[in-house]
C-alpha cells in the first residue's frame, strides 16, 4: 500500500472516531470550583381553553415521535444514520376545537434503539459507544439542550380535518409547518389516535448539523419527524394497571 493512501485510510480512521465519540473531558484542576447554582427549567404552559371544553390527555406509553437523521459528505459511508425517539409526550388534545399542545424534553431522546432502527430501514449497526458518543454531540453541539431543554408543539385542525398547521418551537426559534395526518376518534370521545409525518430543515431553526473536516463527515440538514400520538380522557390514564405515571 502506498504512503499516500496509507495517510487516507488513517485520516478516515480519525474521522469516523471524531464524529461518533463524546468530547474528552478536560484536564483536572486544582483550583476549587464553586458549586453549580440549579436552575429551574419550566414546563411549557398548556393551552388556554374555553371552559367546559373536553380535554384529553396524551398517554406517553402509548405515544411515540421519531426523528431520523441521515449521513451526508464525500466521506458518509463511514458513518451511521441515526433514529432518536421521544417516549415521554406530554400534553392535551381537545378534540371539539380540533386543537393540541404537547411538548417533551431533548435530554430525555434515546438514540439508535435497535427495533426502531430495523423499523426506518437503517441497515449499519452503530457500537454502544458510537451511539453515546452520538447522543452527546446532539445534546452538546447541536441541540444545545441545556439552553433550549425543550420541544413545543401547538396544532390545530384545517379544512376538512385531515391537515394540520402546526407551530413548532426548537432551539428557541418557531416554525409553522403543514403536516397531514391520520386521526381515529373513538366514538364516546374518551379516545384519540393520531399519526403523520413530515421533513424539517435543522437551519430552519437556527442549527448547524453536525460536520467534520469541513463537511467531509456530516449530518444531512434535513430530517425525517414521525409521530403516533394516543390521548385518553384523564380518568383513563389515573385508573388502576394503566401504566400511566405523573406529569413532570
Amino acid at each position: 500500500m502506498s504512503t499516500v493512501r496509507r495517510y487516507a485510510l488513517l485520516a478516515c480512521v480519525c474521522a469516523l472516531l471524531a464524529a461518533c465519540t463524546p468530547l474528552s473531558p478536560p484536564a483536572a484542576s486544582t483550583a476549587p470550583v464553586p458549586a453549580p447554582v440549579p436552575v429551574p427549567v419550566p414546563v411549557p404552559a398548556q393551552p388556554s381553553l374555553p371552559h367546559g371544553a373536553r380535554v384529553l390527555h396524551i398517554a406517553p406509553q402509548e405515544s411515540l415521535l421519531t426523528i431520523t437523521v441521515r449521513r451526508g459528505g464525500p466521506l458518509a459511508r463511514l458513518g451511521h444514520d441515526h433514529v432518536i425517539a421521544s417516549h415521554t409526550l406530554q400534553g392535551t388534545v381537545a378534540p371539539a376545537l380540533g386543537r393540541a399542545e404537547f411538548q417533551f424534553r431533548l435530554d430525555e431522546l434515546s438514540v439508535d434503539e435497535e427495533g426502531l432502527r430495523q423499523k426506518a430501514g437503517l441497515t449499519t449497526t452503530p457500537s454502544a459507544d458510537a451511539i453515546a458518543g452520538t447522543r452527546h454531540n446532539m445534546l452538546v453541539r447541536v441541540l444545545d439542550a441545556e439552553r433550549y431543554p425543550w420541544v413545543h408543539i401547538a396544532a390545530r385542525r384545517t379544512g376538512d380535518g385531515t391537515l394540520l398547521e402546526a407551530e413548532i418551537t426548537l432551539h428557541g426559534v418557531t416554525r409553522t409547518v403543514q403536516v397531514p395526518t391520520e386521526i381515529v376518534e373513538a366514538a364516546d370521545g374518551g379516545r384519540l389516535q393520531a399519526s403523520g409525518k413530515l421533513l424539517l430543515k435543522q437551519s430552519d431553526f437556527g442549527i448547524t448539523p453536525f460536520a467534520i473536516l469541513g463537511g467531509a463527515m456530516a449530518v444531512q440538514d434535513q430530517m425525517e419527524l414521525a409521530f403516533q400520538i394516543t390521548a385518553t380522557a384523564e380518568d383513563t390514564l389515573s385508573a388502576p394497571g394503566s401504566g400511566a405515571s405523573p406529569g413532570r
